[in-house]
């Protein structure tokens, strides 16, 4: 696969990105190199080897969940700078 320009161009566009012409020389030689790098992979013989989930045999760890009391309305407002003694009151963020 060829990276030329085009592609640089592209791939910029699609990730919202701008490059002078001397990022664009840079990133055209980085993926030169990544892609031919991929290319010399595929030449490996890979037939009975099993895909690899993950890096070890360990699984997710996880705690136990536990049931904690909760904080009654009042004392969740408490510290709330404006409230309506029933919710948080904050800016309007969404504008129609």
């Amino acid at each position: 696969m060829e990276v030329n320009d085009t592609l640089v161009d592209k791939i910029a566009h699609l990730a919202r990105l701008q490059f002078n012409t001397v990022e664009k020389a840079a990133i055209k030689t980085d993926l030169q190199k990544m892609i031919a790098f991929v290319e010399k992979l595929n030449e490996l013989d890979t037939t009975g080897v099993l895909p690899l989930l993950h890096m070890s045999d360990n699984v997710n760890v996880l705690r136990q969940d536990k049931v904690k009391g909760s904080i009654c309305r009042e004392q969740g407002l408490k510290n709330a700078p404006v409230h309506d003694n029933q919710f948080f009151k904050v800016p309007k963020v969404i504008k129609k």
